[in-house]
């Protein structure tokens, strides 16, 4: 399995385009976490698996749950379960959606965590990025999987590998 996975582009349409003209071949699909502020009859959609965030005009469903290679993947943005507070509520939607990787954004702050089984992936904002890592400007994360093994490695804008930014579980 490789993913990549990109939130709160904020109608940043070319760094989207970007992305699916570099990567679409080389992943098995590209999730984007909300606030995209695409609208619905934008071609780019096609090429993403993409929920409603805050921020969204277009009718996108607020999650989506999909099947990559044995891989059970929750997509939502975040905000309606709260994840400015912590990632209680998340985890217990997670539960009830049979999911072991999860994908979130709203809070512009990337992240990654295991917790009782299931992988917790924010990939930060491409356009608008908040905290400890802001200066670095917006990232996206590629989540891979070699066996049991599953591999988070963020990237910047400009497609390169942040090497301190790199966890395996």
């Amino acid at each position: 399995m490789k993913i990549l996975v990109v939130s709160d582009s904020h109608g940043d349409r070319q760094i989207i385009a970007s992305l699916v003209k570099r990567y679409e071949q080389q992943v098995d699909g590209i999730f984007h976490c909300g606030d995209s502020e695409l609208k619905l009859d934008d071609p780019l959609i096609s090429h993403l698996h993409i929920v409603k965030g805050n921020m969204d005009l277009a009718d996108f469903a607020p999650a989506e749950v999909e099947e990559v290679d044995n891989h059970r993947i929750l997509l939502t943005h975040g905000h309606l379960q709260g994840v400015n507070d912590g990632l209680l509520n998340l985890k217990l939607y997670a539960k009830s959606k049979a999911a072991d990787i999860v994908l979130f954004g709203h809070t512009h702050q990337l992240g990654v965590a295991l917790d009782q089984g299931i992988l917790f992936v924010n990939p930060g904002s491409i356009s608008f990025p908040r905290g400890q890592y802001a200066a670095i400007g917006g990232t996206y994360a590629i989540i891979s999987s070699a066996g049991q093994q599953l591999t988070v490695q963020y990237y910047d804008r400009q497609f390169n590998a942040l090497n301190k930014l790199k966890f395996s579980f």
